[in-house]
């Protein structure tokens, strides 16, 4: 399998939750730090896809939700689910939300395996992968891509949407007034209410 990092930039981040959601760049067709190309338009993949955690494929951690194919990059936003039963998963989970919420991860990567015929090697050493399968997405410390990035971090509460009439697949709700764009913003941070 190869391996294609990204940079994160977190925005927000509530802790009372049910759902937190995570969206950003997986990949643009700039050269990485391999001098590698990974060619936005040349995906195949399904959704909803694993989130990992660093790689593991017995460490999910959530799953992606949308994904698209564009020229510039490959757009994306995954859930997170907030885990109360105490175990293995819970605290991989909570690792994984605190390490965004410090910003001590920065960085997505994307798993995936080049196509049949899907590669072009380069003069500068690097590969083009002009056809490729994405596996999987995963939280990682070091980026090689620096122009791909997460953007926001956003908490859903699933019960309190479903009071508003909001359905959790509804994009357009979760997002008002999201026309694709997005704004680098300081991350802000809500205190949990002590019981």
């Amino acid at each position: 399998m190869q391996y294609a990092y990204t940079l994160l930039d977190c925005k927000e981040f509530h802790e009372e939750i049910d759902v937190v959601k995570v969206t950003g760049m997986a990949s643009t067709p700039t050269p990485d730090r391999s001098r590698d190309i990974v060619e936005p338009l040349g995906a195949v993949f399904e959704i909803p896809m694993p989130l990992l955690w660093m790689h593991g494929s017995d460490k999910p951690v959530g799953t992606v939700s949308f994904a698209k194919a564009t020229k510039k990059g490959l757009p994306f936003e995954t859930e997170i689910p907030r885990v109360t039963e105490p175990g293995n998963l819970k605290d991989r989970i909570d690792e994984a939300l605190q390490s965004l919420k410090y910003k001590l991860i920065t960085a997505v990567s994307i798993g995936f395996r080049p196509l049949e015929d899907g590669m072009e090697f380069l003069d500068n050493g690097g590969i083009r992968f002009n056809s490729w399968e994405w596996l999987e997405l995963s939280l990682v410390t070091v980026p090689a891509n620096p122009e791909a990035r997460i953007e926001v971090v956003k908490a859903i509460d699933r019960k309190a949407m479903a009071a508003l009439g909001i359905k959790a697949d509804d994009r357009s709700s979760l997002f008002p007034g999201d026309s694709g764009r997005r704004h680098r913003r300081p991350i802000q941070l809500i205190p949990r209410k002590q019981s």
